[in-house]
């Protein structure tokens, strides 16, 4: 099905018909020769997330995903892995906790588990978040 999407648009793009031929070898999705990793990579659901390997412009995107998988998956607290630094992340990652009808609490983590450079965050289930 997606392939017969992505067919359709590329004939729309370069203005013809959808059901018009299509030569294989231009058929192809371009990939990017200098990505290394064409394909999403899937990574292991954790309680705790590190956006340091994060470009600032995913960050909160990210974040919204993580949070609604971890309530997907009813876990109960979170930790958030920030940084320091200047506090960009941070109050990033705040101002999105603050909206989010499903999370009860959040705090720096204790000093052992990232202090300031980390959030703790209590999600609610369907049950508390409605009540």
């Amino acid at each position: 099905m997606l392939r017969s999407l992505w067919r359709n648009l590329r004939a729309k793009l370069r203005g013809r018909p959808s059901n018009t031929a299509i030569d294989p070898a231009e058929d192809e999705i371009s990939l990017d020769p200098l990505n290394p990793f064409p394909e999403p990579v899937v990574v292991e659901f954790r309680d705790v997330i590190d956006l340091h390997s994060i470009p600032p412009a995913m960050v909160r995107t990210v974040v919204e995903e993580y949070l609604e998988e971890a309530r997907a998956r009813r876990v109960k607290w979170v930790r958030i892995i920030h940084g320091k630094g200047l506090g960009v992340q941070r109050d990033i990652v705040r101002g999105l906790l603050k909206r989010s009808p499903f999370v009860l609490d959040f705090k720096d983590a204790p000093p052992e588990a990232g202090g300031w450079g980390a959030t703790v965050v209590t999600l609610a289930h369907e049950q508390e978040a409605d009540a």
